[in-house]
């Protein structure tokens, strides 16, 4: 059975914070100049100011899907990184794709 009403809030670690903090920054910076991205960009800002001001972050359903679909989208850029990369590559790639791992199970809970 479906439920009717989700829980958007979330008790991020320090660590999960800075990752989140650290990858909706390097977002901004990529789509900031399009006018295309305007919705993205509107959402990433948003959950950024969250992100630097509350210990408990409460996102929209908009900000969680875009956050969601991002963090899909660099696993799966990682996953194929990691693959063809060398030892040291690797040992790094896989570092960050484990974090971000961590995040979508606790976004799916």
């Amino acid at each position: 059975m479906k439920k009717l009403f989700s829980n958007y809030t979330y008790d991020f670690s320090k660590n999960e914070k800075k990752i989140l903090t650290t990858f909706c920054k390097q977002s901004l910076k990529q789509i900031e100049g399009d006018n295309r991205f305007f919705a993205e960009s509107k959402a990433f800002s948003s959950i950024l100011n969250k992100l630097q001001n509350d210990d408990t972050i409460k996102l929209t359903k908009d900000e969680k899907t875009r956050l969601i679909h991002q963090l899909k989208q660099n696993t799966e850029h990682l996953k194929k990184e990691i693959k063809k990369s060398w030892f040291l590559k690797k040992w790094i790639y896989k570092s960050l794709y484990t974090q971000y791992e961590g995040l979508l199970e606790k976004f799916n809970e």
